[in-house]
Order: C-alpha cells, then structure tokens, then sequence
C-alpha cells in the first residue's frame, strides 16, 4: 500500500532528502526526511491511513447491510503483498475487530474498529519496516446516511532507513489523532478530514528527533501536510511527495 513519498530524483518529485548527491551523508533527520516517514503512514503504497479508512469504511458498508443486531462483533484478518515489477512494494498482515454501535433509538449507526498490523515497505526513497494499531469510529451505517465519517487514533512505531542518506536509519514512532475522516458512499473516496500528527525517533547520529504538524484530506487525493512549519502535498495513493 503506500510508500512514502518520493522518486529518486528532484526532478520527478521536488524533495530530495538533506539534498545528498554523494560520499559524506550527514546520517540526521531533516524536515524532509520526517515528511516521507508522514506520507508513508498515509498512503496506500505503504499500508497508511488510506488503506486503513478504506478497509474500515468496506467492512462498515458490508456489515451495515447484512441488517446487524446492537453489539455485534466481527473479526477479518487480512495479509497484503505489492504487485509484481511494482516501484513500491509492501507486505503487511492485518487483524481487525469490529463491533456495531446503536443510537438511541436502537438503530445500528456506527462501527467501533479496533485493529493491530505488521509488515514493512519499500520505495525509491525510504524503507521501513514497522508495527502498529489503530482505534477508529466509523459512523454512516445507517441507509440515509450519505458518507462514512471516521475518527480515532492511529499509530506505528518501528525501524526506517533512507535511500537517499545511506548514513541516515532508525528507529521511529508516528501518532496521529484523526478527526472527520469522510468518505462518500457509495464509492468511499476520502472527501475531507483533519489530523494531527507527531514524528519522534533517533538515529546513530542524532540521538533524538521531534516533528510535529498537521494534516488536511482533499478530495482529490492527495493531503497537505504542514510539519515544523513546512508545507507539503502528498499523493495518498503513491505517497509522492512535494514540497510546496
């Protein structure tokens, strides 16, 4: 699913992390190396947030008309592998839990998703490989209703090593807060949403790093991330990344 942002070159996507060309890779974060760790926790080339609202507005879609009773509860375990010759490859396993809410009036309205993953990711930029959660509310099973609209938590913590900066690998853990997260029906496309996001990790050389910043889903597919001040646009099926 979803890798993080970036071709190789300048050129093709407008960020090259540190701007290395050669021998003495300065091995530390920069702004731009946390914006490609952030796209690939969207994207769905590298198993991010994409992916998962998709996944949980689906399973939303298929319980909701099966006519549920109040409290009932779902699992699906899923495993996902990148297709053959693919720039981005991924592999990743997936257990999810659901359980149907009710309103007051008794009527299935909304899902609870609980869900754990691990896999990795690679891409022409940046590798990772990494294990998290996510705790979603998934309101709009009702048939009136003319979208999905998800809100929660979602986490993933785990080792990265940029291609760009050989020197450059680590450890990381990324936090993001979601709210409003709306995919219309039928088709479930991200039409808008918000989140805040926190990058925290180490290097060899860099003992601790910190960014934080915020995201905005656009209808058409891409996000703009605003991290430490610095604006980028990110493809949220590739994770092409550029800065603004």
């Amino acid at each position: 699913m979803l890798l993080l942002g970036a071709v190789a070159c300048e050129k093709t996507n407008g960020v090259r992390p540190n701007g290395n060309t050669g021998p003495g890779f300065s091995g530390t974060m920069t702004t731009d190396d946390a914006a490609n760790i952030a796209a690939g926790a969207l994207s769905s080339s590298s198993n991010g947030i994409a992916d998962l609202a998709a996944d949980a507005t689906l399973s939303a879609a298929n319980i909701g008309s099966a006519h549920p009773k109040c409290g009932t509860i779902r699992s699906d375990t899923i495993s996902r592998k990148s297709n053959a010759g693919s720039p981005y490859t991924y592999s990743y396993n997936l257990t999810y839990n659901f359980q149907v809410d009710c309103n007051s009036g008794g009527q299935p309205d909304s899902l609870s998703s609980n869900l754990v993953y691990s896999g990795s990711y690679g891409g022409p930029n940046m590798s990772s490989t990494n294990s998290g959660s996510s705790i979603f509310g998934v309101s709009g099973l009702l048939s009136t209703d003319t979208a999905f609209v998800i809100n929660g938590v979602y986490k993933r913590a785990g080792s990265f090593a940029s291609k760009a900066d050989t020197a450059n690998h680590g450890a990381d853990n990324i936090n993001l807060t979601i709210t409003n997260l709306t995919l219309k029906k039928p088709g479930r496309f991200i039409e808008s949403g918000s989140a805040t996001i926190s990058i925290t990790g180490s290097t060899p050389k860099q003992s601790a790093f910190s960014y934080t910043g915020t995201v905005v889903f656009k209808s058409n597919g891409t996000a703009t991330l605003t991290l430490n001040g610095t604006v980028y646009n990110i493809n949220l099926n590739t994770g092409w990344l550029q800065r603004t």
